[in-house]
């Protein structure tokens, strides 16, 4: 097997993708080869490693891909991939799962400061505000978090947050799970976690059934003084219904990891309204994967994928 690594690599995850598929295929990276090199490597491979294929050129406009039998991403999501650049026999698969960890710490930081007001304290600290006693904070203990999207970041937020003594509510595809929570459902019940969520935390994937998911109508049936936790996609929330929501609902809060246009989609970082002036709202860039070496980690389940594919055996995350 030859395998085209298409994004640009640093020198400890370059050294692990030329070792761990040493015994299994030849390994390229475009970043080494001239255009020339490049159109004939293509004709041969028969994987691609990619993190970002409209970025790195890759499609099929561009380059003969007809040899290529599969695509791994680098990234879980993929909603960034143009799935008509690419010949339609090539099996394209998310690295679904490989960020879990870190991420589900980042939303457990997110719903604790915002349920502990941090934010605000902070401000009225910094302006000579000390006020110890009518300053309330809220208790995660007994509150009712509405996990929506219960694959592996929502099992990893869930492991963390049993310690705290929450109501874990969640929704998946099947609406089925082992794991320890008091409900699961499907989207169909989605209306029933919202009307009874304290906490609601976005980890599911970003779909032609889930954009804009949380609308104006959703928002109005939670609670007012509920937490929205967002580190799957900007598109999952319709935008302009959540700043309204966040202006006109003050303890209601919102921690925004992932945006409606960020650079890696779209080359750039863009709002339509001026959600960094509200008092409620508590953002990150799109950074809750982003720990010392995540992104080795994030190769080296990746490569366990290509593993599966070249020895014929169960793929994970297939998008197409």
């Amino acid at each position: 097997m030859n395998i085209l690594v298409t994004f640009k690599t640093f020198n400890k995850q370059k050294e692990f993708l030329t070792n761990a598929l040493s015994n299994e295929a030849s390994v390229y990276f475009k970043e080494d080869l001239t255009d020339n090199e490049l159109a004939n490597i293509i004709q041969q491979a028969d994987i691609l490693l990619s993190w970002n294929p409209t970025q790195e050129g890759i499609n099929k406009d561009k380059l003969p891909l007809n040899n290529v039998k599969f695509m791994q991403l680098l990234s879980a999501g993929y909603d960034h991939v143009q799935l008509e650049d690419f010949p339609v026999g090539i099996k394209i698969a998310a690295n679904q799962g490989a960020y879990a960890e870190p991420m589900a710490e980042h939303v457990v930081a997110m719903l604790l400061a915002l349920n502990k007001r941090l934010t605000i304290y902070h401000k009225q600290l910094s302006e000579g505000h000390f006020d110890q006693l009518k300053s309330q904070t809220r208790f995660l203990k007994g509150s009712v978090v509405g996990i929506i999207g219960f694959g592996a970041i929502g099992k990893a937020t869930a492991k963390l947050l049993r310690p705290f003594g929450v109501r874990l509510f969640a929704i998946n595809t099947s609406g089925k799970t082992n794991e320890e929570v008091e409900f699961i459902g499907t989207l169909d019940n989605l209306d029933y976690v919202l009307i009874n969520a304290d906490n609601l935390v976005l980890s599911i994937a970003l779909n032609k059934d889930t954009e804009n998911l949380i609308n104006k109508q959703k928002l109005e049936l939670m609670k007012p003084d509920a937490v929205l936790v967002n580190v799957a996609r900007g598109d999952l929330i319709d935008e302009k219904a959540l700043y309204e929501h966040l202006s006109t609902h003050p303890d209601f809060y919102a921690g925004i990891d992932a945006w409606w246009i960020e650079p890696f989609k779209y080359n750039r970082f863009e709002l339509h309204y001026p959600f960094f002036q509200l008092p409620n709202l508590l953002g990150s860039p799109h950074n809750s994967a982003m720990v010392a070496d995540a992104l080795l980690l994030g190769t080296q389940h990746a490569i366990e994928n290509v593993k599966r594919f070249i020895q014929q055996t169960e793929v994970k995350g297939i998008i197409n």
